[in-house]
C-alpha cells in the first residue's frame, strides 16, 4: 500500500491541500486564500469556479514541492466549508451564480416565513435544524427564483445543486467528462432537505423549498470502501487515486479529535466556532437552540450523531479588526495588542455581523460594542474581542450540558485561533475547565484523512487513530468563580442589545 494519505480542505477564507502519514503526522502543504465577494450588507458569494482553480494550484503544488506523485497516496479525502450552496451546469460545468455562502443572510424572510408556521417544527423534527439563512435549502430556493431559466434546467437535472464538497467531488472526477454527483450524510445533514432518521432526502422538505429531487447528489457515507469515484490522470494529481474519504469541516475536526465515545467534545476556531458533542448511534434533539446533526458515518456501519453548537464569526472577528478598522495588520497582532491591557475595561463586543446563531438564532440581531467610555483604547477592543469568541462558546457549553446533562471535564480545541494563547488561555477562564490543544491542530484535513484512510484499510480501525492522537499544550482556569460569573452576566447584558435591530415585514 502506498505510504501517504491526502486531504483537500475547502474552507471558507482558503483552500489547503495536506499530506499526512500513517501516524497523522503531516508531510507537506498548501494553501491559498479566496476572494470574499460582498455584493451588499449581509450577502456574502464566493466564485466556485477560483475555489476549484485554488484547489487545483494547492494539490499540484503540494505534490511538486514534497516530489510525490498520485502512486504515493493510497487514498483521497474532502472536507469543506458546510452549507455553502453552488448550482452548476453537469453539461458546461458552468456556475449559474456566486455560491452563496453560510453567513448569508439574503434569506432571512424565507427562514422567517418558515418558522412562523408548522413548517419550522416540521423541518426542527425530521432535518434537526432551525429554519435559519445558515442552511443550503433557503439559498437554493433563492437562486431557483432570481436565477433567470434555472428553475426548468434544474428539473430537468441539468442543472445540480452540492455544497464545496460537492462541486469539487465532481470536479476531481471528471467534471463534464463523467464526473460523479454525490455527497456525504454530513454535508446531506446541513441542507434542511435531509431527514436525520432515513438519511435520504426528504420529499415534504423538498416540497417547502420548491426544490427538485433532479438536482441533489446521491448521498454516500462519510468514509465509503464502494468510493466515491477516482482522480483522473490530466487532473492535478496526474493519476487515479480514489475519492473515499468526504466530510463536513466540523465533522472532519470531530473525527480527527477522535470523538469517538458519546459525550467526548470538541470546539473549532475558524471563522465562526463549532463545538461538537457526540451523543452515540440515536439522534438526540435539542431543547436549547442546538443542532442536531450527523457526526460521521463509516461504511455500512450505523451513522454517529452529534448535538452542535454553530457560531457564525468568531476568527473573522478578529479579521474585521484588520481589515475594516485596520487597527491590527495580522492576526496574530491581536493577542500582542490584547495583552497591553489586563482586562476588557468594561468593554463587550457582540460581533453579530449575521446575526446571532446558537444558541440563539436570531437573525434580527446585528453586531454591538457596549461599555464604551474615553479610558477605553484599541487595546480593550482587541481583548474585548478574543473574550466574544470565548463567551459566545460558554453560550453553547451551557445549552449542551442542559440538553446532555453531560458536564464538560475537559474542551479539545483545534483551528487557527488556537495558536493565541491569551484567547484560549481566557477560554478556560471563562468555562471553568481545562482547554486542551493536540499536537496537530489542523485537524479538520486530518479527519478527511482518516475518513479516507479507513475506507481502504490504510488505517484497520478507529483504535489506531485514538493512539495517533496526543495533547501538546493544557491551558487551566485562572479566573474566580465570582470573576467568572462577572464577565458572563455582563456578557448576557450585552447580547440583549444586539437583538430586534432588523425588523422583517410580514
Amino acid at each position: 500500500m502506498a505510504d501517504y494519505v491526502g486531504a483537500v480542505d475547502q474552507g471558507t477564507t482558503s483552500t489547503r491541500f495536506m499530506v499526512f502519514d500513517h501516524g497523522g503526522n503531516e508531510i507537506a502543504r498548501h494553501q491559498l486564500e479566496h476572494s470574499q465577494i460582498l455584493p451588499q450588507a449581509g450577502w456574502v458569494e464566493h466564485n466556485p469556479t477560483e475555489i476549484w482553480e485554488r484547489t487545483r494550484a494547492v494539490i499540484e503544488t503540494t505534490m511538486n514541492t514534497a516530489r510525490l506523485s498520485s502512486g504515493d497516496l493510497a487514498a483521497l479525502g474532502i472536507t469543506n466549508q458546510r452549507e455553502t450552496a453552488v448550482v452548476w451546469n453537469r453539461r458546461t460545468g458552468r456556475p449559474y451564480h456566486n455560491a452563496i455562502v453560510w453567513q448569508d443572510t439574503r434569506t432571512d424572510r424565507i427562514a422567517a416565513a418558515l418558522d412562523k408556521d408548522e413548517r419550522g417544527r416540521i423541518i426542527r423534527r425530521k432535518a434537526g435544524l432551525p429554519p435559519a439563512t445558515y442552511f443550503s435549502a433557503g439559498k437554493i430556493q433563492w437562486l431557483l427564483e432570481n436565477v433567470d431559466g434555472l428553475r426548468a434546467a434544474a428539473e430537468s437535472g441539468e442543472a445540480v445543486f452540492g455544497n464545496t464538497d460537492t462541486w469539487l467531488l465532481w470536479n476531481l472526477t471528471g467534471g463534464v467528462d463523467g464526473g460523479v454527483h454525490v455527497t456525504d450524510v454530513t454535508n446531506a445533514s446541513r441542507t434542511m432537505l435531509m431527514n436525520l432518521e432515513t438519511l435520504d432526502w426528504d420529499e415534504e422538505l423538498l416540497s417547502f423549498f420548491g426544490v427538485p429531487r433532479a438536482m441533489l447528489p446521491r448521498i454516500r457515507p462519510s468514509s465509503d470502501p464502494a468510493g466515491y469515484g477516482v482522480t483522473r490522470a490530466q487532473g492535478p494529481l496526474g493519476g487515479e487515486v480514489p475519492l473515499t474519504g468526504a466530510l463536513g469541516d466540523q465533522q472532519a475536526a470531530t473525527v480527527g479529535q477522535v470523538c469517538f465515545t458519546p459525550g467526548s467534545a470538541k470546539n473549532t476556531y475558524g471563522t465562526g466556532n463549532f463545538l461538537l458533542l457526540n451523543t452515540g448511534t440515536e439522534p438526540v434533539r435539542s431543547n436549547h437552540g442546538l443542532l442536531t446533526t450527523v457526526a460521521y458515518q463509516f461504511g455500512a456501519e450505523k451513522p454517529v450523531y452529534a448535538l452542535e453548537g454553530s457560531i457564525a464569526v468568531t476568527g473573522s472577528a478578529v479579521q474585521w479588526l484588520r481589515d475594516q478598522l485596520g487597527i491590527i495588520s495580522g492576526a496574530a497582532q491581536s493577542e500582542a495588542l490584547a495583552r497591553q491591557v489586563e482586562d476588557n475595561g468594561g468593554v463587550y463586543f457582540v460581533p453579530a455581523f449575521s446575526g446571532l446563531f446558537a444558541p440563539y438564532w436570531r437573525s434580527d440581531a446585528r453586531g454591538a460594542i457596549v461599555g464604551l467610555s474615553r479610558y477605553n483604547t484599541n487595546a480593550h477592543l482587541a481583548r474585548a474581542t478574543l473574550e466574544s469568541i470565548c463567551y459566545q462558546t460558554r453560550d453553547v457549553v451551557e445549552a449542551m450540558e442542559q440538553d446532555s446533562g453531560v458536564r464538560l471535564d475537559v474542551l479539545r480545541v483545534d483551528g487557527g485561533v488556537t495558536a493565541n494563547e491569551l484567547a484560549m488561555q481566557i477560554q478556560a477562564d471563562v468555562l471553568g475547565v481545562p482547554v486542551s490543544k493536540p499536537v496537530v491542530a489542523e485537524t479538520t484535513a486530518l479527519g478527511a484523512a482518516y475518513a479516507a484512510g479507513l475506507a481502504v484499510g490504510f488505517w484497520k480501525n478507529t483504535d489506531e487513530l485514538v493512539s495517533n492522537w496526543n495533547e501538546d499544550r493544557r491551558w487551566t482556569p485562572r479566573w474566580s468563580d465570582e470573576q467568572r460569573a462577572k464577565g458572563y452576566r455582563n456578557w448576557k447584558k450585552a447580547v440583549q442589545r444586539t437583538l430586534d435591530w432588523i425588523e422583517f415585514e410580514d
